[in-house]
């Protein structure tokens, strides 16, 4: 590299790093990882920002963390997050792909403490989770996490001891592959995650008490007097005593809102602006990491499109869209190429619309650009009541499970690959791809589940061809479950010889939520994986929310009807919706299995997976 761009790149780095008391309060603010300039492929460059980032960045084969409670200013307030190396969210764990690591928690503490590396594939006494891997982490004790680092891309790492999450106890993981290419000239990693000043133990109290506690959004006799509108009288009451019958408002869509949370992209709020900086010219790497305890976000950039290239730090066939919503624990690698020197808003969401975050990408910093408005709350329909969905038009409804059993065996010869291919056909009459699941025929247990459940679906489908509540009638392109495809054939491509069937239940109005009807607290077993088994799991979720799915220890390959079958870590599930994913379970040990919102897994959604 000549002297001049030495020199060049150098200016870049002192000007955007040392321009006055702008940046020093942005670093005060927020986790000095997330320092604007990124990261750039460019080794010297990435040797230059070293100093810039200090203790924000850790890496290397044996890594030091310590954990406390420790004052920092939040959104304009004084609180006291737990922190990570002094930084909440915690600092930036890079790794590269191939290496062994040693990972060494101290914890400070009063209480039992751990850390869950989501989504890693590592030995399950490593895996983090309290009563299942290990015991914890007590009071001024150490534990270290000792791994073989096996993959690459995307990922976060956070608490799995009690509500410790969401008093911001989280942090991001990249981990680089073997060649070291991060497929752009810049990256930036954003952390999506919710804040409230609220004692989590007393949101979750609200909650048990009143369903609807954080709901301010509730529908008024103006609602109403619109429904019988358009529906007419009878067809509106019909529907509005289906919903009281449940317990449960169409505005039931997040159990926390805005009313308690303050958004935050990288630690910080909207008024803050995180800044992501870029030269002319660049493609950008943005990676999305939605480390909320709650909270399911919209994210998009008005004005630039995003190619999305990885998801659950699993790379896939590139796919160009303007909006992606992002589940809880879910984590999305998306690329951009800002056009000329514009500034661009990063803005955030939240699925109720009752807040949102915003950061800016720019060439300088101090830049900004129109914030959009918040869109109208949306109202769950009659497809969240498994009725009126999309299935009941694409004449597969009658045919079973044993009827897809015996097309697999009337073709001995059909490989996985053909058989996928088989089942992925089209529905002329409506466009839609019918997916292996929609062969599934779904059974409920004879008591309906128990109190566990105040709702059943009646005609679970697949829904992974739309784009979820609120984004039905958007003008642009929505990412979509049924969009993502595999980027390669992964190793295991066998047929499974058993299928385990799981519902998501809930009781809205009670606030239990669970699997099959029953909390954790009452389940007599674990769910029996037989090592080195392929398996295929349904999941159906007879409740009126979403629910992000996460399973510790092994993929989970996504059947939507593509080849190869995107792999994921957690899988979110709309109301009324079944899915169908394949698992080798090729991990021995004990692994969690739970919803993760935070306040349901609490409440009891949470299952543990056995492998022997």
């Amino acid at each position: 590299m000549n002297n001049k761009k030495t020199n060049e790149r150098r200016r870049f780095i002192k000007k955007m790093t040392y321009s006055g008391s702008a940046l020093a309060f942005a670093n005060s603010m927020s986790a000095s990882w997330a320092n604007p300039i990124g990261r750039t492929k460019d080794a010297a460059d990435a040797a230059d920002l070293t100093t810039n980032y200090g203790d924000g960045v850790v890496s290397g084969n044996i890594i030091d963390l310590t954990v406390a409670q420790q004052s920092k200013r939040i959104a304009g307030g004084i609180s006291n997050p737990i922190a990570v190396n002094g930084l909440s969210p915690g600092p930036l764990i890079r790794l590269k792909e191939g290496q062994s690591v040693n990972i060494n928690v101290t914890n400070h503490l009063k209480d039992s403490t751990s850390i869950h590396w989501h989504g890693f594939i590592l030995p399950f006494n490593m895996d983090g989770v309290p009563g299942i891997a290990f015991p914890g982490i007590e009071p001024n004790a150490t534990f270290s996490y000792q791994f073989d680092v096996k993959q690459n891309g995307t990922y976060w790492y956070h608490s799995h001891s009690g509500l410790q999450e969401q008093l911001g106890h989280l942090g991001p993981i990249i981990i680089d592959p073997s060649d070291g290419d991060i497929g752009a000239d810049r990256e930036h990693v954003i952390l999506l995650s919710d804040w409230t000043f609220e004692d989590p133990h007393t949101v979750f109290r609200h909650l048990k008490v009143a369903e609807g506690y954080y709901n301010y959004q509730q529908r008024t006799i103006k609602d109403t007097v619109a429904d019988i509108k358009k529906q007419g009288f009878m067809n509106a009451l019909k529907e509005r005593a289906m919903w009281a019958e449940m317990r449960m408002n169409p505005r039931d869509i997040l159990d926390v809102t805005g009313a308690t949370y303050t958004y935050l992209m990288n630690g910080r709020d909207a008024s803050t602006n995180w800044t992501a900086l870029y030269k002319p010219n660049e493609s950008v790497r943005l990676r999305l990491i939605n480390g909320s305890a709650m909270t399911y976000f919209d994210f998009r950039i008005p004005g630039l499109e995003m190619m999305v290239v990885a998801a659950d730090g699993q790379p896939i066939k590139p796919v160009t869209v303007d909006e992606i919503r992002i589940a809880v624990a879910e984590t999305y690698d998306v690329i951009v190429k800002p056009k000329g020197a514009k500034a661009y808003t990063l803005y955030a969401e939240s699925m109720d619309r009752s807040g949102y975050v915003r950061g800016t990408l720019s060439t300088e910093l101090g830049a900004q650009t129109k914030i959009p408005a918040l869109r109208a709350m949306p109202e769950r329909g009659m497809a969240a009541m498994g009725m009126g969905g999309m299935s009941s038009m694409n004449g597969m409804s009658s045919m079973n499970s044993s009827d897809s059993k015996k097309a697999m065996n009337n073709n001995p010869g059909m490989s996985m690959k053909e058989g996928m291919a088989h089942s992925a056909t089209m529905d002329m009459s409506t466009n839609k791809k019918i997916v292996p699941v929609e062969n599934v025929a779904i059974e409920h247990n004879e008591n309906g589940h128990g109190v566990g459940a105040s709702m059943i679906a009646s005609n679970p489908t697949s829904r992974l061809d739309e784009p979820g509540i609120g984004l039905e009638d958007v003008e642009h392109r929505v990412l979509l479950y049924s969009d993502l495809v595999g980027a390669k054939p992964w190793p295991d491509e066998r047929e499974p010889t058993q299928t385990i069937e799981l519902h998501l239940t809930g009781n809205m109005e009670r606030y239990m939520w669970s699997f099959d009807g029953l909390k954790f607290s009452e389940v007599k077993g674990p769910v029996n994986f037989k090592y080195g088994e392929r398996i295929r799991l349904i999941l159906v979720n007879d409740s009126m929310m979403d629910h992000p799915i996460h399973l510790h220890g092994m993929w989970m390959e996504l059947e939507n009807g593509n080849y190869p079958a995107p792999r994921k870590h957690t899988i979110s599930l709309k109301p009324s919706e079944k899915v169908s994913l394949l698992i080798s379970a090729d991990a021995p040990g004990n692994w969690a299995f739970h919803c993760h919102l935070l306040y349901h897994m609490e409440a009891g959604m949470f299952r543990i997976v056995s492998v022997s």
